[in-house]
């Protein structure tokens, strides 16, 4: 396996003149960001990007504790996808993909809300891009999370929180709440947050976007 370490104004020069050193495309080789690199002012202060170029061999095998196939298919598809965008990012992975294991690909770097979009759903249509390419690369559907420096993970636990706080006013007041629309994974986590709750339950009403969770008291 060979290893390149590159240096050029930006990361994407860098990868261009890693790629043809190396005289493959790429999807052949694994890109790790050392540093970004920045511009300066009138070019003071100014620091060039530098990259680590890893070839990837078909005919190596698989030490232990490297990525499977999935995951692996994953990040470098999320990762062509960030390149053509112009977007300098790295790409952290948890998860196999195997056994009800999701894919988890955690996106980190500067200025990256334009890959979150009003309120997730650049993320989500994101995230949909990359299953159902991960999916015609494998040839079967893979379960693939995508973040953005752990925005969906701190949303959730911050759904989880209003989710409790709601059910305490529906059981003090007996009265039910019925949240504003949510797509389904925000759905799912109001009915799993609450599912075990003996004051209230929860139902999902509405068609489309405008679906919505609702809560109730359980005592009449």
């Amino acid at each position: 396996m060979r290893e390149l370490e590159i240096s050029a104004k930006t990361v994407e020069e860098a990868t261009r003149v890693a790629l043809a050193q190396l005289e493959v495309a790429r999807e052949d080789v694994d890109i790790v960001v050392l540093k970004k690199g920045k511009g300066g002012l009138l070019g003071v202060g100014a620091e060039d990007a530098r990259i680590k170029v890893t070839l990837i061999d078909d005919d190596d095998e698989r030490q232990p504790g490297a990525m499977s196939d999935a995951a692996d298919t994953a990040r470098l598809v999320l990762s062509d996808i960030l390149h053509a965008m112009g977007i300098q990012a790295t790409v952290d992975v948890s998860g196999t993909g195997e056994e009800n294991v999701p894919v988890t690909l955690n996106i980190e770097g500067d200025d990256l809300g334009v890959l979150i979009g009003r309120r997730g759903q650049a993320l989500s249509s994101l995230q949909y891009l990359v299953r159902l390419i991960v999916a015609e690369k494998l040839k079967k559907w893979v379960s693939v999370n995508v973040d953005v420096d752990w925005y969906k993970k701190r949303h959730y636990e911050a759904l989880k929180k209003l989710a409790q706080r709601l059910a305490e006013q529906v059981a003090k007041r007996r009265r039910p709440i019925t949240m504003e629309p949510m797509p389904p994974d925000e759905r799912r986590i109001i009915h799993i947050t609450l599912a075990d709750n003996p004051d209230v339950m929860t139902q999902s009403t509405g068609d489309g976007d405008g679906r919505r969770v609702v809560i109730q008291s359980r005592k009449r």
